[in-house]
């Protein structure tokens, strides 16, 4: 996600929790020969995504790469533990807090590939680009508060070495790859949380790598187009799968994946009424019910209502209808 994302929050007027029910970037497993390295969004600094590891039997294949050192560390230490090379990226999308750790595991292990949509090539030149001028206005108006200015820094020069970033095998369409013993179905979404989001099945155990196309504790709308997120969910809804891990947040299962969809798309409805922002906040908190953290629900009302009024209510901005 940009590097904004720590200002939304400040805008909520919410302090900020850890994603997943665990500890952030320490592995714990999902199944057999599949593993989360939970990302966070708190401690004063912006977040790291998921991190989903997979064991080819010889090798490990990654789904995102993280934002912070300590993230990237964490996966490379895993990989150093069970003696594997890293032989695959899979990026999700190109928010940065997904894609930045990608040059250290290249640097890591020269041969891995990375695959991803090209959206980052239209990323690089627009969103980030805007964001990265926003950030630099800012910086030397003094507006950035001293604590986060080396991790704004930081995020500059992941976004000045976007060439890094970039996939090495372009996802044009969906379909599977086979890595070794291990076979993944690529799913390409459209307009959706990004210009091409890239979502993963593993068929034979059941699990869904969903990257931004589930979130929490709200939906990040920064650069989503609604209607095709909502396809994407109705897409994965159809998949026959136990569990979800998402790109933010704890592992679901597929009814809790159903309550979630349910509270994405009941926000939206909502917005598309006259209701105010904190009655739609307000109802993406209770359609959600259990699945969300009872200490993040100040937050998911705050960046919630945040996106209602700045994002799903301004429809000529949205992102929509790109090939």
């Amino acid at each position: 996600m940009g590097w904004r994302t720590r200002f939304l929050a400040a805008l909520a007027g919410v302090a900020l929790a850890t994603d997943a029910a665990a500890a952030p970037d320490v592995p714990q497993r999902v199944a057999d020969g599949v593993w989360l390295i939970p990302g966070a969004v708190g401690g004063g600094r912006q977040p790291d995504g998921n991190t989903v590891v997979f064991d080819t039997g010889k090798a490990l294949v990654v789904i995102d790469t993280g934002r912070h050192p300590a993230h990237r560390d964490a996966i490379l230490a895993f990989a150093a533990e069970r003696r594997e090379p890293i032989v695959a990226v899979i990026n999700s999308h190109w928010h940065l807090d997904h894609v930045s750790g990608n040059p250290a595991l290249r640097a890591a292990y020269p041969g891995l590939k990375v695959y991803a949509s090209n959206a980052i090539d239209e990323a690089l030149t627009g969103f980030l680009a805007r964001s990265a001028a926003q950030a630099r206005e800012l910086m030397a108006a003094g507006k950035v508060p001293p604590g986060s200015v080396g991790e704004l820094k930081a995020d500059l020069a992941t976004t000045d070495n976007g060439e890094a970033l970039k996939p090495d095998i372009v996802v044009t369409k969906s379909g599977s790859a086979r890595f070794g013993a291990l076979s993944l179905r690529f799913n390409l979404a459209p307009n959706a949380a990004t210009a091409r989001d890239v979502w993963v099945y593993d068929e034979p155990r059941r699990i869904v790598a969903a990257g931004d196309l589930v979130t929490l504790p709200a939906a990040f709308l920064d650069t989503a187009c609604p209607a095709g997120w909502s396809a994407a969910l109705a897409a994965i809804d159809a998949t026959p799968f136990d569990t979800l891990v998402p790109g933010h947040g704890a592992p679901m299962t597929h009814d809790e994946f159903r309550t979630y969809r349910r509270a994405f798309d009941g926000l939206v409805d909502c917005a598309a009424t006259d209701a105010s922002k904190a009655a739609c906040a307000e109802r993406w908190v209770s359609d959600l019910g259990g699945l969300l953290p009872s200490d993040q629900t100040a937050m998911a009302r705050g960046m919630s209502g945040y996106y209602v009024e700045q994002v799903l209510r301004r429809p000529a901005a949205l992102p929509c209808g790109r090939p």
